[in-house]
Formats: structure tokens, C-alpha cells, sequence
């Protein structure tokens, strides 16, 4: 039987006293700030959300299962508001000052709400268009608790995205969009239509001004719109929106067309508005629309008044107090860029998750293996016992992976833990940190090291988020990503580049040489409580230097730690990854003594064997693939250089990719990768100076 259609306005269950109460608490915000705090520069950076606030209030209200997260952007506090954002902490952000979602570390409306029993606000970035995939993990993430783990108490939660006209350009968008309707997740998309992104009209971010006007043929997904300005109307339609999505109805974007009633910041004067324009947004105010829908018939006059009148005061007396908080404690100020102390949200270690013991020591098989094998055996023993981990990513199902690390492991775990995806690199890896954030260990592969470019925005944010929210929230997740060249070269598939993840702040890096430390460093990753990128090097993949015996199901590597691959005392070589052969066997030709040690990871790296070695030797070369200017054979140099200088009998020396791509051609390769000949001549540089 059809369900009856509601017709009168008192079925909405909508408490009007409370959003009204709501709506006229951050108008006061808005206004406090507007007219005295950034005058007064005591607030640096500020975004109104004037005109945005009915929708956000009404959709807040319906986020009512504890595991309901929303995804939004910096002009979303209202939502925060709606479910019960402390109001000094909202006024204190903007501020700088301490406490509230950032400690002052993040501007103050990049908010997060991390409530262990309640609703999640997840940390909200100041790039345009990153909210979405993450939230598409935390949906992932409830389907899988609920369907596989057998966690009822995810059943019914949603995740919600909010997001501008403007924001339906990005390409976490349209990712996100993709995933949600080809795996029908429970999400709602919640676009706030006022027109403009900053200074451009809707018509240069979409075709005709209307994104839901170019949507209606998306599979799967269910579209609403309406005025958000309406309270009957997007009442009505908010909370239709989100019995859809509870009832697994398929995802469902619901789009509102609101005026911004400031600029887009408070330094943007609107000057490119026509006058008509801004005078036609003033007269669709939903404050004013929500006060002629409720005076007389819902609430008195002087019932509003005094609801009025009490916000701004309260928000007097709240900026006043927040005023009075005194300003971060700056000792503190570079903890959180790795782990430390346990965040709130996010990773297994916030649920008490024990891992099987684990071992330095290797027991090594009779039988050696390559990369390869080492890689799929680690990841089939950690989808063994640990049922929270995921691996996923483009052709890693039924093909197993384009260097097959992952074939047959679909087969034995299920499609809901070994999975393909679309292709969008941002899509997976801000799906991973969703997926992190609800408490799972993602293990995302990214085909080459070129093909990460486009998840770079997403890449960032997830190893800043620690740092950013002061410990609320964390993302560990292991990317992995082959690279460097193999057979042969080129600029797409062979890129080395490793020194970039070892700049991106809180991510740790780790480079196996060979199949027993790509056991032990994968399986530390994985239970890490730190995102970590896992190089896998493509010429090494089954290269007969890198085999080794399987060293059992509990061995790990700690990161931070090297390794000698040789020992001798008139030279250091320092090096990492396909270089660690060409150095021994350079070291072996020349019959020099020397320390050849593997690094095996560049986040952290090990900077006490380096120093050891070096004041032992008195001479360094660091060989390196990746490209020299600022490659991280500077770091290493630099840091040398200041700590070992008196010991130094020579200049340290770095051998290195030229700047330039690698080039498909084997002999135009070889002439530029350093090789054997080309790391002899260096030591005999070294050992004659």
C-alpha cells in the first residue's frame, strides 16, 4: 500500500520554536563577527552563512543515528549548530584561540564534530570539492559494518554531504557522485544552489546553471529540489531527502536554491552583482520568510522578539568569554603530525583492536619468493585476522592487480573486502579516509606513481587531518604505489618521485629492496596508526636480487630502522629501493670497504645508522633514482653535513636521476639512472679525494 501523502503542516514534526531559535543564534554569530570582531581584526578569516541557514538547521535535525556522518564545507556551521556544537567553541575558532576543533591550528569555520555517541561532523578542508569522497567512505563503511561485520546498531545511518553550486565542478564530485549511484550507498547529496561561486554565475560550473538538470539520467540516484528559503517547502523536502537514503532507497541528492546574502568572504564586497540582483537576494532572506511563517500562527511577536533578543545576547556573553580564553599553548604546536597521544575518531586502535604478535626476527621458508608473492601473501594474512581491513583499487578483483600482488584474493575473501574501483584516483584514496574514519584499515592501490597526481588534494589532507583537528580525528590508511622504472622507461609509468610523500606532512614512506622487508614494512604498515605509503618498485617486483625466503606470518619491520647490506670501513653508501643492487654490485666490482645501507624507510629514516656509519668511514655517497634538485638526498646531505662535519675527509657526494623524466628508450635510460659504472666512478672520486 502507497503511503499517504502528508498534507497538513503540523506532520512535518518539525520543532519551528527551536530552528527559529537556531537560525537567529548564528545570524547573531554572523553579525557579531561582521560588524565588530573583524573590524576589529580579533577575527582574521570569516565566512558567513547568512541565507544558508534554514536547510542546514532542518537537515541537522534529522541526523539522529549516533553513526550518522556529515561531510561538509567552511559555510556549514549552522548544521554544526543544529546538533549541538558547543557555542564558545564556535565563537573561539574564528578567534584562534584554544580548545574547539582545531586549537587554533585551522581557520575557525573548518569545522568537526567527533562525538563518539552521537552524529560525526568530518573535518571539513578549505579546498573546494574534498568533502565528497571522504563521506562516500564513511557510507562504504556503514554498508560493510552493517552487512559483513553484522553491527545492527549501523543500520539506518547515512552520510551526508554539503556542498555549493560551485563544488559540482570538482572532481571529488563527480567521483563521489559515481560511487555512490554505481554502489548505491546510502548518501545525500545536499547542494546549496545561491548562484555563485565566489564571483562566477552557476552556467561556468555547469551546463545551464542547474547540476540536477544534468542528472537525471544517473542511475540510482534520486533527485529533490525546491527553495530553500521556504520553511514549509524545504521542510517537507529535507525530510523526505533523508527517509529515502534511511530507507536504502538509493543515494539522493537534494538541491535548494538559497541567496548568499554576504560575500563569499568578508573582505568579497559582491561588487560583481548586479544592484537588482542583491536587492531581489535581501527579499528572499529566510530569516524574514521563517518569521512571517511562524508570527502569529506558530509563535508570538514578542515570543520572536524575545527569542531575538536572547541570542544576541547570548552570543555577547560568548564572545566575551571566548575572547577571554587564552590563545594555544605554541610548546605544543608540533605534536599531532604523527601519532602521539590516541585521537577520537578514526583507525582500528580508537575500537581496541589487537593484532596477532608480531616479531623482529625472521623465520624465514626454505623457498624464496619475489615482491610479488611477499605482497600477497602479507596482504592475505592480514585479511585472515583482521576482519576490518579492505583492499581496493583499479583492476585489483578479478584480475588480481596489474602486477598481479592481489590475484586470487578476491576469490577467497569477497568482493566486500577486495574490491576494483572506478577510475578515479581521488576517489580512492578519499573514500580510504572516509573508510579510516569509520574505523576500518583501507588498503588502497594506486597503479603507478604518476597516476597519484590526481588524488593529491586528498592525499594531503589526509595526513594533515591529525594536526589540523588537534588529535579529533585520523586517517591511517597504506597507499600502495609502484613505481620506478623496469624493462624499460618512461615519463607515465616509470616516475620514482618518492621525496614528495616524504614532504607531505604526517605521511611515513616506506621502500623494500626485497621480498623480506616488503613482508615485514607492509605488515607494519598495516597495523600502523599512521597513513603510510608503500613503494613498491616496479623493477624489483620480480627481480632475482630481491627474492627472498617468506619470513613468516609475524614478522615486521619497524619504520625508522635501516639496514647494512654491507660492512666495511672506508665509505658509506646510503641508498634505497632498485639502487640497493646496483650499489652492492658497484661495491663488489671495485673491492671497496664499505657500508652499503638500505634506509627501507625515508618517513621516519634512520638517521643515527647514517651518522654512525659516516663518522666511521669519513665519506658518504648517497645514490638515489628520483630526481636530484631537492630529491631526498639533500635531506640527508644537509642533515650530515651540519652532524658530521668534522668527519668528513671529503665532500658527500649524491648520485642522481638528472632532472629530467625517464625516458622510454633502454639505452637513453640507462645513460641517466645511476648504474654500476656510473656509482664506481663515484667511489673512486671519494676514495682519491
Amino acid at each position: 500500500m502507497a503511503k499517504k501523502k502528508k498534507t497538513s503542516n503540523d506532520e512535518l514534526n518539525v520543532d519551528w520554536k527551536d530552528v527559529a531559535r537556531l537560525m537567529l543564534t548564528s545570524r547573531a554569530m554572523d553579525e557579531k563577527e561582521e560588524n565588530e570582531l573583524v573590524p576589529q581584526k580579533k577575527v582574521l578569516y570569516q565566512f558567513s552563512a547568512r541565507g544558508h541557514e534554514l536547510g542546514q538547521i532542518l537537515l541537522g535535525k534529522h541526523l539522529t543515528n549516533k553513526h550518522d556522518a556529515a561531510s561538509a564545507y567552511y559555510r556549514s556551521r549552522p548544521l554544526l549548530l543544529s546538533i549541538g556544537l558547543d557555542l564558545e567553541d564556535a565563537m573561539a575558532a574564528p578567534m584562534g584561540k584554544s580548545g574547539s576543533y582545531s586549537d587554533g591550528r585551522d581557520i575557525g569555520v573548518v569545522c568537526n564534530k567527533p562525538d563518539a555517541d552521537a552524529p560525526k561532523v568530518l573535518p571539513m578542508a578549505g579546498d573546494v570539492g574534498s568533502q565528497y569522497t571522504p563521506a562516500i567512505g564513511w557510507a562504504q563503511a556503514i554498508e560493510y559494518r552493517r552487512n559483513v561485520l553484522k553491527q545492527k546498531e549501523y543500520e539506518g545511518a547515512i552520510a551526508v554531504i554539503l556542498g555549493g553550486d560551485g563544488s559540482v565542478a570538482t572532481n571529488g564530485f563527480w567521483s563521489a557522485l559515481t560511487i555512490a549511484t554505481t554502489q548505491n550507498l546510502p548518501v545525500l547529496f545536499y547542494i546549496e544552489d545561491n548562484g555563485y561561486g565566489i564571483s562566477v554565475t552557476s552556467e561556468f560550473q555547469t551546463p545551464g546553471g542547474v547540476i540536477t538538470d544534468n542528472l537525471r539520467s544517473f542511475k540510482n540516484l534520486r533527485i529533490l529540489e525546491g527553495d530553500g528559503t521556504d520553511p514549509e517547502e524545504a521542510a517537507k523536502l529535507m525530510e523526505e531527502a533523508v527517509t529515502l537514503v534511511r530507507e536504502r532507497k538509493g543515494p539522493t541528492m537534494i538541491r535548494l536554491k538559497v541567496p548568499r546574502l554576504n560575500g563569499h568572504s568578508y573582505q568579497d564586497n559582491q561588487a560583481y552583482k548586479p544592484e537588482d540582483f542583491v536587492k531581489e537576494e535581501m527579499k528572499r532572506d529566510p530569516l524574514v520568510k521563517l518569521k512571517e511563517y511562524l508570527v502569529p500562527n506558530k509563535i508570538t511577536k514578542r515570543s520572536w522578539t524575545t527569542m531575538e533578543n536572547k541570542a544576541k545576547k547570548v552570543i555577547k556573553e560568548t564572545a566575551e568569554a571566548a575572547l577571554n580564553r587564552p590563545s594555544p599553548d605554541t610548546s605544543t604546536i608540533k605534536k599531532h603530525a604523527f601519532a602521539d597521544d590516541l585521537q577520537t575518531i578514526g583507525g582500528l586502535a580508537v575500537e581496541g583492536h589487537e593484532f596477532p604478535e608480531s616479531s623482529e626476527e625472521p623465520k624465514p621458508e626454505k623457498q624464496r619468493i619475489n615482491i610479488v608473492e611477499a605482497i600477497r601473501r602479507t596482504l592475505a594474512y592480514e585479511l585472515e585476522t583482521n576482519k576490518k581491513l579492505l583492499v581496493f583499487g583499479e583492476d585489483v578483483g578479478l584480475k588480481g592487480g596489474v602486477h598481479a600482488a592481489t590475484m586470487d584474493l578476491q576469490s577467497k575473501y569477497g568482493e566486500e573486502r577486495v574490491f576494483d574501483t572506478s577510475l578515479s584516483e581521488e576517489g580512492i584514496i578519499g573514500r580510504a579516509v572516509g573508510m579510516a574514519y569509520a574505523g576500518l584499515m583501507p588498503v588502497a592501490e594506486i597503479q603507478f606513481r604518476k597516476y597519484a597526481d590526481p588524488a593529491t588534494e586528498q592525499l594531503n589532507n589526509c595526513g594533515t587531518v591529525r594536526w589540523r583537528t588537534a588529535n579529533r580525528f585520523a586517517a591511517p590508511i597504506v597507499v600502495r604505489m609502484p613505481g620506478g622504472f623496469a624493462k624499460c622507461g618512461d615519463p607515465w609509468h616509470s616516475m620514482s618521485n618518492e621525496v614528495f610523500f616524504t614532504h607531505a606532512i604526517g605521511w611515513q614512506v616506506a621502500m623494500p629492496s626485497n621480498a623480506e622487508d616488503a613482508v615485514g614494512l607492509l605488515r607494519t604498515a598495516m597495523r600502523s596508526n599512521n597513513p603510510t605509503m608503500f613503494f613498491e618498485h616496479r623493477n624489483l617486483l620480480d627481480a632475482k636480487y630481491a627474492r627472498k625466503p617468506y619470513p613468516g606470518d609475524d614478522f615486521v619491520v619497524p619504520f625508522g630502522k635501516a639496514k647494512y647490506l654491507k660492512k666495511g670501513s672506508d665509505v658509506t653508501i646510503i641508498t634505497w629501493g632498485a639502487m640497493c643492487e646496483r650499489s652492492e654490485q658497484a661495491v663488489e666490482e671495485l673491492g671497496v670497504s664499505a657500508d652499503v645501507i638500505d634506509l627501507r624507510t625515508l618517513m621516519p629514516w634512520d638517521k643515527d645508522a647514517c651518522l654512525e656509519s659516516v663518522k666511521k668511514t669519513n665519506r658518504c655517497l648517497i645514490v638515489h633514482e628520483d630526481n636530484q634538485t631537492a630529491g631526498f638526498g639533500a635531506e640527508i646531505a644537509a642533515f650530515l653535513t651540519k652532524e658530521a662535519f668534522q668527519y668528513l675527509d671529503a665532500p658527500i657526494e649524491r648520485l642522481t636521476m638528472p632532472d629530467i623524466p625517464v625516458p622510454y628508450n633502454v639505452d637513453l635510460m640507462e645513460s641517466v639512472l645511476p648504474n654500476v659504472q656510473s656509482i664506481k666512478e663515484k667511489l673512486e672520486l671519494l676514495s682519491n679525494y
